[in-house]
């Protein structure tokens, strides 16, 4: 498995962890227009005029609905497409994938796990030398927390991640 080295305790936390959706009317609360219509509608921010495309700080980025773990900025790299880029998932089983047809093309959507965010799209032009794939993610989609707040906002255990 392509990924980062992992403990099997915090794989399992990962997998045993649940997350919930908040309800239609909490979500309109709590995010931004823009926000909502990306993760509910599946929209697409603009590139190049997100909160993370030019983020390369240390730390972990959730899904904004539900908080679940999805992506380590140890992952990220700089594509040029002007969305934030990953090459792998925390782990794999933290996104689905569902064939997209819009705009007549064939791409795969990533959707998180359990609030069934719309997060973007994966792309088989990514770094070689690490898997090859390209996550091209609407920083809408996410909440970037830095290291330093990892272990007060409940995500200590994924510190270590971020040192292999």
């Amino acid at each position: 498995m392509i990924g980062n080295p992992m403990s099997e305790k915090i794989r399992k936390n990962i997998l045993e962890t649940e997350y919930n959706k908040p309800s239609k009317e909490e979500l309109k609360e709590k995010l931004t227009a823009l926000q909502y219509e990306v993760t509910q509608n599946a929209k697409t921010e603009r590139p190049y005029q997100n909160e993370y495309d030019d983020l390369f700080q240390k730390g972990i980025y959730v899904d904004i609905v539900s908080g679940e773990p999805l992506f380590l900025s140890t992952d990220k790299f700089n594509s040029g497409c002007g969305w934030p880029a990953f090459s792998k998932p925390i782990i794999p089983e933290v996104i689905t994938e569902k064939v997209d047809l819009q705009f007549g093309m064939i791409r795969t959507e990533v959707r998180s796990r359990y609030a069934d965010s719309h997060l973007g799209h994966v792309f088989t032009d990514g770094p070689r030398d690490k898997g090859g794939l390209r996550y091209c993610i609407n920083s809408s989609s996410l909440r970037f927390i830095p290291v330093e707040k990892m272990e007060a906002e409940g995500y200590g255990s994924y510190i270590e991640l971020l040192d292999k």
